[in-house]
């Protein structure tokens, strides 16, 4: 039997020692643009280090400690995840949306194409930034307990108002400086045309924000569904998401709609969430906000 040098193994795995297989592997992670998040949902999601600044943000890292279920998880044990994985997700899966709706190949309407910005432009490579940033943010302004403690809140104040907050924040404001972006596009795209009051979108920002807020094909609901149902134990939640994803298109304005929406051109379903809504859950919110 070979006997087992821990000291060695210790050097190799704490780096700042002697070796020079510790010396490779430190000067490699300091310049590092791209980083990998396990996830049990998505399996990896990436993001550059720009991204990361966000991500290692206060009012980002806050969502450590925000159950996305609120109380659920006195329920199903458990769905006691955070909005901080769930954010994460949302990033992923904006990404995802965002490439495959504006891949030339699947822009096939002049009116769409006087929209989405050419491909490999510098227009491109910003709107899927802000796209990505605002998903990673949608929630920041989550209370305790979710959306139970919103009850609390003064006349007008909700978790987008508190979001948008954040977002304008001068907290971020210098990350917002040095990956250069703008909080008012990001603030835009993260709480929607119908909760954004008074402010003005176009066609694009409309779009983009259906992308992570819309109620079919949204991101942000995407995301719930498959993660809930994961964590709560239960099959309510899940769909095939691949799918979905690969066929959603940018279609045309049409005689009702007022510009380019956000469908499929075949394939795709989402289930309905079932266990939100029980006595038990709403007995205990309620609860907790006497």
């Amino acid at each position: 039997m070979v006997p087992i040098d821990w000291q060695s193994m210790s050097n190799r795995v704490n780096f700042g020692y002697k070796t020079e297989h510790c010396r490779i592997s430190r000067e490699w992670l300091m310049i590092k643009h791209f980083h990998e998040i396990r996830d049990p949902i998505h399996v990896f999601i990436r993001l550059d280090s720009g991204e990361r600044k966000v991500l290692n943000s206060r009012p980002f890292q806050r969502l450590r400690h925000i159950h996305q279920l609120g109380l659920t998880y006195l329920v199903y044990p458990g769905a006691s995840h955070r909005r901080f994985e769930h954010s994460l997700g949302v990033m992923e899966l904006a990404g995802r949306v965002y490439d495959i709706v504006t891949a030339h190949a699947n822009v096939t309407y002049d009116s769409v194409r006087s929209v989405v910005p050419q491909q490999h432009s510098y227009e491109q490579t910003y709107w899927r930034r802000v796209l990505r940033m605002a998903a990673l943010l949608h929630d920041a302004g989550h209370l305790p307990f979710s959306h139970g403690a919103e009850d609390l809140l003064p006349e007008g104040w909700d978790h987008e108002r508190l979001t948008l907050e954040t977002i304008l924040s001068n907290e971020l404001r210098s990350i917002w400086e040095e990956i250069k972006i703008q909080p008012e596009d990001v603030a835009k795209i993260a709480i929607g045309s119908k909760k954004y009051k008074g402010a003005n979108f176009t066609d694009w920002e409309v779009i983009l924000s259906e992308i992570i807020v819309g109620d079919a094909f949204g991101v942000d609901r995407m995301d719930y569904l498959l993660r809930d149902s994961h964590h709560a134990g239960v099959a309510y939640g899940s769909f095939d998401h691949y799918r979905l994803i690969d066929t959603l298109r940018i279609l045309p304005k049409e005689e009702e709609s007022r510009e380019p929406v956000l469908g499929v051109e075949g394939g795709g379903y989402i289930a309905p969430r079932h266990c939100y809504w029980l006595a038990t859950l709403c007995i205990l919110s309620s609860t907790i906000i006497r």
